[in-house]
């Protein structure tokens, strides 16, 4: 019988329980279920489905809004006891199996999404299989590296300061430990490399591909997750490399409006607020000012896991009546994140935060170590221990 352990190195995860992501998957089913059903779109493509705001927008949607739901994103099965493959793998195969209980579509397709081939199977699927069309179209992909789908270049993502080096404090999950670190200014390669990998090129060549295929429904809206961060983490993120990226994303956005015109569509860029995902976990200062941030917000009540910031967004803004945008015409939920009151306390709290006390009760250390753990499996609230062999592992069909 396997033993699942967690296995971090510095703050990236590498091992994972299959069956804690089952159970994760299902405390966040139940969280929507415990909300209630709302009004939404019922034909949904998601790129980056697999995990953090992806995984919870197909959760809110589905169980929420009753919607059928196809997922695109690169994962990796199990190989042997030593390789389980990723926890996005088991996340896509425990929503399928509660979706399909409820009567739901959910297609998963584990595919490199920036690929041609990615969209065209897509397409053909939607055409044959899906109804025809989409009413609701989300952008929620998190990768490093991108392959240009027409050159076949590789380009990488860096997570890098602009102008000047940037020294801060950050944490080690691996070694429990809080050290400084100097982060190097990029690169125009490399800030240009970033925006190419996170930015809104690919975005909007799904866009194109899915009009021009007529699979797009009249009223199509689709969604774009960014984030900007405040005055506590500007240096290094919203002017750094990562910003350049996000700002893309807007100038995209404008592009697919034009695009989406005749259909009477939207793209919509929502500025979600900080949540524990692997992408966050290894921004470089961040976790500080998460752990910071967290204490604050939970002592006021309002912070959130990612199904519960998404929940939100879509039951209350997207879909309801309670929207936020800014100038821009952007969604803003993360207004309680900027909130005047909570951004003073977490830079006073984090002023006060080193090597002897970042794991105190001062911060919130362990919550944000327990949400980081939850997204492998580990941690996982409800979770029991299950024998399981790597063969019943293998048969699970994606």
């Amino acid at each position: 019988m396997l033993e699942f352990k967690q296995n971090i190195r510095g703050n990236v995860a590498l091992g994972v329980n299959p069956l804690g992501c089952k159970q994760e998957v299902w405390n966040q089913i139940d969280y929507v279920k415990r909300k209630g059903t709302y009004e939404g779109p019922k034909k949904v493509l998601i790129i980056g489905a697999s995990s953090s705001y992806g995984l919870a927008t197909r959760i809110s949607l589905a169980f929420g809004t009753g919607a059928d739901t196809i997922g695109v994103s690169f994962e990796k099965g199990p190989k042997n006891e030593r390789n389980l493959g990723t926890a996005g793998w088991y996340n896509n195969i425990a929503f399928r199996e509660a979706a399909e209980k409820e009567g739901l579509v959910a297609k998963n397709f584990v595919q490199d999404a920036f690929s041609h081939e990615a969209k065209q199977e897509v397409i053909d699927y939607i055409k044959n299989e899906f109804g025809g069309k989409v009413d609701l179209v989300v952008y929620s992909l998190a990768s490093g590296v991108r392959k240009d789908p027409e050159t076949g270049e590789t380009y990488r993502s860096s997570i890098k300061a602009i102008g000047e080096p940037m020294v801060g404090p950050n944490i080690n999950m691996q070694e429990q430990s809080f050290y400084t670190q100097t982060l190097e200014p990029a690169t125009e390669q490399e800030i240009a490399d970033t925006v190419k990998v996170m930015g809104g090129e690919d975005w909007v060549l799904w866009m194109d591909a899915l009009k021009e295929a007529d699979v797009l429904a009249d009223g199509v809206l689709t969604t774009n997750y960014s984030y900007l961060g405040t005055e506590l983490n500007h240096p290094y993120y919203g002017n750094g490399t990562l910003g350049r990226a996000k700002a893309d994303c807007d100038e995209k956005a404008a592009i697919i409006n034009e695009l989406l015109a005749d259909l009477n569509g939207k793209a919509r860029i929502v500025v979600a607020t900080a949540v524990t995902t692997k992408a966050s976990s290894v921004i470089p200062f961040f976790p500080v000012y998460c752990i910071g941030l967290y204490k604050v917000m939970s002592d006021k009540g309002t912070h959130e896991t990612p199904i519960m910031h998404i929940d939100r967004i879509y039951r209350d803004m997207v879909y309801g009546d309670k929207p936020e945008y800014d100038e821009m015409g952007r969604l803003r939920p993360d207004s309680w994140e900027l909130d005047a009151d909570t951004q003073a306390k977490t830079k006073e709290l984090i002023e006060k935060i080193n090597e002897d006390n970042f794991t105190s009760d001062m911060t919130a250390y362990d919550l944000f170590y327990k949400e980081f753990s939850n997204l492998s499996g580990f941690m996982v609230d409800g979770y029991a221990d299950e024998e399981v062999t790597i063969e019943e592992l293998k048969a699970l069909e994606i």
